[in-house]
């Protein structure tokens, strides 16, 4: 039997009122917007980070390759791998340990429902900044006894007891080490993170079309769209071309 909605059904007097004309949709209040570290903020953040901790390393992850929380709140240790010239290729940490030039995280995974990144643009591969090696090799040696008795599932950065980190558990862990940092901890959020990792990458001059693959985006438009305060809005090609062509005239300043 045809399910009647709507004004069309009002208009052929199939219903003689469309209820859903009485409901009162609420709408909400409007979102915070995000915000970006300052180069300085963004290095003094880093320092303050590199504690050893698994909210410290966190941190420096999250900021040096834009991956986003809930993608590394499900990051395992058998994502982490290294370059063995001797296999040709990549292998996890957990079987060839920390010697290596050139590391990389698998971000397949998120927390997200059913367990997959958001799109198929978000499941990448990233090479590791130096500082994240770092990081992330003395978590792995913080976490030894924790892993010899099968504590943490695996996981890369697990709470205290642990689990699967909430994210109001990494919100409170993030904004005490953003406090220490001389930042006002109330004031920042961890997807911040992600948002500074763009703007910081935009600033230094990378094209749009790279800093898109690196946060996983399946086109510029979504990565102007959600990153718009934190992208150059200048596109200084042509500039920088004439000014190579025609270095100077009589009446430049």
């Amino acid at each position: 039997m045809p399910t009647w909605r709507g004004g069309g059904a009002q208009a052929r007097d199939k219903v003689k009122r469309n209820v859903v004309l009485l409901c009162e949709v609420p709408t909400g209040q409007p979102g915070r917007p995000s915000k970006a570290l300052t180069f300085e903020q963004a290095d003094t953040l880093l320092s303050a980070a590199e504690d050893g901790s698994a909210m410290g390393a966190y941190i420096v992850l999250s900021l040096l390759t834009g991956a986003r929380t809930e993608e590394l709140r499900e990051l395992a240790w058998s994502h982490v791998v290294t370059y063995v010239p001797d296999r040709k290729g990549w292998v996890s940490v957990e079987e060839a340990g920390w010697q290596g030039e050139e590391f990389a995280v698998y971000v397949w995974r998120s927390v997200r429902r059913g367990g997959d990144t958001k799109t198929s643009k978000s499941r990448r591969t990233l090479k590791l900044p130096r500082r994240c090696v770092v990081a992330l090799a003395a978590l792995w040696d913080n976490q030894a006894a924790a892993r010899a008795i099968g504590k943490g599932a695996g996981l890369v950065f697990p709470d205290e007891n642990g689990d699967k980190r909430g994210p109001m558990n990494v919100l409170r862990a993030f904004r005490r080490v953003a406090s220490r940092a001389g930042l006002n901890g109330a004031e920042w959020t961890p997807r911040e993170l992600r948002h500074s990792f763009v703007s910081l990458l935009s600033d230094s001059g990378m094209p749009l079309e790279q800093i898109a693959r690196l946060v996983g985006h399946s086109g510029t438009n979504v990565t102007e769209t959600i990153y718009r305060h934190q992208i150059r809005p200048v596109i200084e090609d042509g500039a920088t071309a004439m000014d190579q062509l025609f270095p100077g005239s009589h009446g430049e300043p």
